[in-house]
């Protein structure tokens, strides 16, 4: 379980304050909507340990994260845009990922690329792929990653309405198969309803959930 407790904190010349304290819990997708400006990203770069926080607590299963730098921590991220290398076909993309020295690379990677429904790509450049097939090499690299927790940032917002339906789907079952803990932010009520286990909305600083 990732909990936040009273998360604080506050942007250099700015005078509102956040106070965040959430739950997500392993195989569900908390969903986090608010208007643009609402500090959806700020909850997100306090989680992934971009902002540190004035005060307050982030435990995953007891384990304290705020004294840990963010490549420590057991998360990865999936943005709106996708962080490929546009020149490195999609293998390269997902090598670059991983530990040097990893055993058996071209297995895990064919096998991740396939369990996201890109088993023929192996050798195509970044450059060549569609929007939605570029988010699921994004995928492939949290899978590969093997971390408990996911944050989605916007990450449908580029798609059109068809591919994006397409990859909600792949990360609901990616969520529920591995039982990561998904935290999805966005101010797209279709992408909140077709995912949310759990939901809070972020007004004037603070999480209330439902």
């Amino acid at each position: 379980m990732l909990q936040a407790e009273h998360l604080r904190f506050i942007h250099p010349g700015a005078t509102r304050q956040f106070d965040l304290s959430m739950v997500a819990r392993p195989g569900e997708i908390t969903a986090v909507s608010g208007q643009s400006g609402s500090g959806k990203s700020t909850l997100l770069d306090l989680i992934a340990g971009f902002l540190t926080p004035s005060a307050g607590r982030l435990t995953l299963d007891g384990q304290d994260l705020l004294p840990l730098p963010p490549e420590q921590r057991p998360i990865s991220i999936l943005f709106q845009s996708e962080t490929l290398f546009e020149h490195l076909s999609a293998y390269q993309n997902l090598e670059l990922g991983l530990p040097r020295g990893a055993t058996d690379l071209q297995q895990q990677i064919a096998a991740a690329l396939a369990e996201v429904g890109l088993p023929g790509v192996l050798k195509q450049r970044a450059d060549t792929l569609s929007g939605g097939e570029k988010q699921r090499v994004a995928l492939a690299r949290t899978l590969l990653r093997n971390r408990p927790v996911l944050l989605l940032d916007e990450p449908f917002s580029a798609l059109d309405d068809d591919t994006r339906g397409t990859i909600r789907t792949l990360v609901k079952s990616l969520t529920e198969r591995h039982r990561w803990i998904t935290l999805l932010v966005s101010h797209h009520v279709d992408d909140v309803e077709a995912l949310a286990t759990r939901r809070y909305q972020l007004r004037d600083g603070m999480l209330f959930e439902g």
